[in-house]
């Protein structure tokens, strides 16, 4: 038998990974009650599985490059990582996949956690599910919402169907960033973010990698020349890069050594032999099995969102009035940062339009109804709360050797916009402040600014702590900022963000 259980509050989060902890603290801030519902551990893909010990991984490596380029340290090396304190270390920043030191951050901000998997009923209603202690019998709880709901479920790997390759024998990026036994050899399927940086931290622990893509280049979605520069690095570390080749039949090898091992066949009529597979070909927004259908929503599609991320019941058409959405399961830009900012902008929208003074306050004529002055003063709060920056504006580090960095949008991108631009690239070796970094630095730095208003639209930047270039642009493109007033930025030399001043320079200023 299961026991059931009835619970109400002003507002439910659905996810708790790094955005719905961001959203939920949010929610809260006008005195809301707010709970969230997850059936996982608190923090989420990011913090187990993903931006902490993906980089947990990356950064030894890096380091141990960055000393190979300074005479003086370079010469005291004599050996590559171990692998054993860098798995400790990595541990460490998942907390052991332990998540109570997580669960405690939400005591203390007053957000009530659930345990389970919830499941829409209706507008503002749902179960959740989940195991019970003791006999194991499950425990459901019946969850209503009085003002808001807010998804914050993420997004699951794609994991395309390869014959002969068994789907729970492939490794995703869970698996990678969580290895616990080196494999000595891996073949990476896709060319993106995961595939290129699971290359290089694998590459870095010993393992001998392959890398199939379909593209004709790396990184696909970044400037040309990015791609280019992390192929060109990964072939120096001694990985094996396919392009333009997909996996089309997957076969058995029995032993090799003491493992066994997967052959893979390739478009090209190639084969590549290795212990693990590791399948990095995209994610998809988590919407299925939460029930959307019991809300007129279609649970195969991304969530359609306004700027203020109030899902939609038809792209572009009217909001619910209820629901909400931040993350990746909108579809609009998957990196935790921009999903905790999504889930900063949804949670300040509710607490504003739902809290003591907000413009639709506790029900029309109660004794606690704010008075219209009010409403008009919180409705105008409310709704200067916009995702604006999804649009324009979005930063990415891809944290391989070389970093890659970028914000707002590519060339390509531009031009297809109908904007009229110009492009400025600067050789980031040139700079004073990169040749005291390292002897061997090498990087480009570009940006794309428009003809006309002659304000910074893209900016990418590939090469050795690139991603500490990134904020600059990103508040430049943000703030719209004309390339006469940034001349007035003065870069501190020796730095390598002294390049702002070159790219200026280069602009004709």
């Amino acid at each position: 038998m299961s026991a059931s259980t009835d619970q109400t509050f002003d507002v439910v989060v659905i996810g708790a990974g790094a955005v719905g902890e961001n959203t939920a603290e949010r929610a809260g801030r006008t005195g809301l009650s707010v709970a969230v519902v997850e059936d996982a551990l608190v923090g989420g893909e990011c913090s187990y599985w993903a931006c902490m010990p993906s980089k947990a991984l990356l950064r030894p490596g890096a380091a141990l490059a960055a000393a190979r380029g300074v005479p003086g340290v370079a010469e005291m090396l004599t050996g590559e990582l171990d692998p054993a304190p860098v798995l400790a270390r990595r541990d460490t920043f998942t907390s052991h996949w332990h998540d109570d030191s997580q669960v405690s951050w939400l005591e203390g901000a007053g957000i009530t956690l659930i345990r389970g998997r919830a499941r829409f009923t209706g507008p503002r209603t749902m179960t959740v599910t989940a195991p019970a202690d003791g006999d194991g019998s499950p425990l459901t709880t019946t969850v209503t919402a009085r003002h808001a709901v807010i998804l914050a479920t993420g997004s699951t790997p794609v994991v395309p169907a390869i014959d002969g390759l068994d789907p729970s024998e492939v490794w995703t990026s869970r698996e990678a960033t969580s290895v616990t036994d080196v494999p000595a050899s891996l073949a990476i399927v896709g060319g993106g973010v995961v595939a290129v940086e699971m290359a290089t931290a694998l590459t870095d622990l010993g393992t001998r990698v392959t890398v199939v893509a379909r593209g004709d280049r790396l990184l696909t979605s970044s400037e040309p020349f990015a791609g280019e520069a992390v192929a060109a690095a990964l072939t120096d570390l001694g990985v094996d890069i396919r392009l333009g080749t997909e996996v089309t039949r997957a076969t058995a090898t029995g032993e090799t050594g003491t493992r066994t091992a997967t052959r893979l066949h390739l478009s090209d009529g190639s084969t590549v032999v290795v212990e693990k597979v590791l399948v990095a070909t995209g994610r998809r927004p988590a919407t299925t099995d939460i029930g959307l259908d019991a809300v007129g929503l279609d649970p195969e599609k991304p969530l359609a969102v306004d700027d203020a991320m109030e899902v939609l019941v038809e792209p572009d058409g009217a909001g619910t009035g209820w629901l909400f959405a931040a993350g990746d399961v909108t579809g609009r830009a998957a990196t935790t940062h921009q999903g905790k900012y999504e889930g900063r902008v949804a949670g300040d929208v509710v607490a504003a339009r739902f809290g003591p003074e907000g413009a639709r306050g506790p029900g029309p004529g109660g004794p606690d109804a704010p008075d219209a002055r009010t409403r008009e003063r919180s409705a105008a709060r409310w709704s200067q709360f916009r995702a604006s920056a999804d649009h324009r504006a979005v930063p990415q580090v891809v944290f391989t050797r070389p970093e890659v960095s970028s914000v707002g949008l590519t060339e390509q991108q531009a031009r297809d916009a109908g904007l009229a631009i110009r492009t400025i690239r600067y050789d980031l070796a040139s700079v004073a402040g990169a040749s005291l970094v390292s002897d061997d630095y090498a990087g480009t730095a570009q940006l794309i600014v428009t003809t006309d208003t002659r304000v910074i639209v893209g900016a990418t930047f590939v090469g050795p702590d690139a991603a500490e270039l990134l904020h600059a642009a990103t508040i430049a493109v943000v703030g719209e900022v004309p390339l006469d007033r940034l001349w007035h930025a003065v870069p501190a030399y020796p730095t390598v963000s002294e390049v702002w001043l070159r790219l200026l320079e280069e602009a004709g200023l």
